[in-house]
């Protein structure tokens, strides 16, 4: 006897393009990512409407939805239920729910119906060890050129960090308009690190620069600087 085996799943991964769709939502029909060209966009699936903690979610996600068009990004939710069930999910979350200091909110951004699951299946969003019918929390980040940038995966009993989501945007998109990295745990306001040279005599030089005040130089490999006063807003 052969043994069932669990069918693969393609996760589309950083650096590639974002997976094309056309799809309805909750505003309209959607082509993804073209309707984007330009903006960072933050999509993220979610189990099941009507459930608690997607619903905690979708609320701070409003909540914080000033905050990310600030930042140039825009938001797009994803679930395997229908339009019909999205609008009375969203009505009830305006008009019933609160969440710590939250109520009253009305969720603006597009909710993907994915009845068929179509965008998904491309998304690696289904996974079956997890569930036939229902989407895992997953996070993609997709930059103005439509590829994608990051990936975040969260069981589907467990809300995610929406102070994470927030800070990694910030670091991506700090890393490319300076050519920097970010160190562990950065937030913004702190210093980031300069890359590493890629050759003895550049190694030497970086060693040279080591009083230099904008610079922190701990070896050739390890140096901190301060970004300009322009630095992405917190």
């Amino acid at each position: 006897m052969t043994e069932a085996t669990t069918p693969q799943v393609r996760v589309p991964l950083i650096g590639e393009p974002a997976p094309e769709f056309t799809a309805e939502t909750t505003n309209g029909i959607m082509n993804f990512p073209s309707d984007y060209k330009g903006k960072w966009v933050i999509l993220f699936s979610h189990p099941a409407d009507f459930t608690p903690v997607c619903t905690t979610e979708f609320m701070t996600f409003a909540n914080l939805q000033p905050e990310f068009a600030k930042l140039n990004c825009e938001l797009v939710g994803l679930s395997i239920d229908s339009t019909f069930s999205h609008i009375a999910w969203l009505l009830a979350i305006e008009e019933k729910c609160a969440f710590r200091d939250m109520k009253n909110l009305k969720v603006t951004f597009p909710v993907i119906a994915d009845l068929k699951m179509d965008v998904s299946r491309k998304y690696g969003m289904l996974q079956p060890s997890a569930s036939d019918t229902k989407a895992v929390r997953a996070v993609f980040f997709i930059d103005p050129k439509g590829i994608i940038r990051s990936l975040l995966y969260y069981p589907m009993s467990a809300g995610r960090n929406f102070v994470e989501i927030k800070r990694l945007l910030v670091a991506m998109q700090t890393a490319d308009k300076y050519g920097v990295a970010t160190p562990a745990d950065w937030v913004p306001g702190e210093d980031v690190i300069v890359p590493p040279p890629t050759s003895t005599k550049a190694a030497r030089d970086r060693m040279k620069t080591a009083a230099d005040k904008d610079t922190k130089v701990i070896d050739w490999f390890l140096s901190f600087k301060k970004l300009p006063a322009d630095k992405p807003k917190k």
